[in-house]
């Protein structure tokens, strides 16, 4: 994805349809994949993407240009996937990327999952954590944010995004292992 200059952008804050076009054009199908890994349908991941940019039009003036376009843009996808899965009360899809962090989580942790465990079963399972924790885990571990920006996502603070990931991740681990064990 081509990186979005500032003119379309001072274009778009005037209203200019053209270059509210192509700056949609430019960034619906990768927003579109993004929600679709939170919504479990095709036509409810175009409808995210819709009211995102809808929102992201009328508050482009607060885009100060301290990350990319494409981050703040991922950031209002993300919320509105949220807040739409909140509203009907439905699950979260499972997800077919493998850049899961899993593993890559600090070894004071102590999170070991076996090896016998694959990677869609660590995704359906993120599916049936409590909501509080499967945000934070998916927001974590899947989309790889960290706590700062989960805190400013969920609108929750640092420590709060830090303990439900812990949390999260020990439910995690017992449902995991009761799959084996159980």
């Amino acid at each position: 994805m081509k990186v979005v200059s500032l003119d379309i952008i001072e274009l778009c804050k005037q209203n200019n349809r053209k270059a509210q076009l192509q700056l949609y054009k430019q960034y619906c199908d990768g927003m579109y994949h993004v929600a679709l890994r939170f919504v479990n349908h095709t036509a409810e991941a175009e409808d995210v993407v819709q009211n995102a940019f809808i929102k992201a039009f009328s508050k482009l003036h607060q885009f100060k240009g301290d990350v990319t376009f494409g981050a703040w843009l991922k950031r209002i996808v993300i919320n509105k996937s949220i807040d739409y899965l909140k509203s009907k009360k439905q699950r979260l899809v499972a997800l077919d990327e493998v850049h899961l962090k899993v593993v890559d989580t600090d070894t004071s942790d102590k999170w070991l999952v076996e090896d016998t465990i694959t990677i869609n079963e660590i995704k359906q399972t993120i599916n049936r954590l409590p909501e509080k924790y499967k945000y934070v885990v998916m927001l974590y571990l899947i989309e790889g944010y960290d706590h700062q920006e989960i805190s400013e996502i969920l609108n929750i603070t640092e420590v709060a995004s830090r303990t439900q990931l812990s949390r999260g991740k020990v439910k995690l681990q017992d449902l995991l292992k009761y799959k084996n064990y159980g």
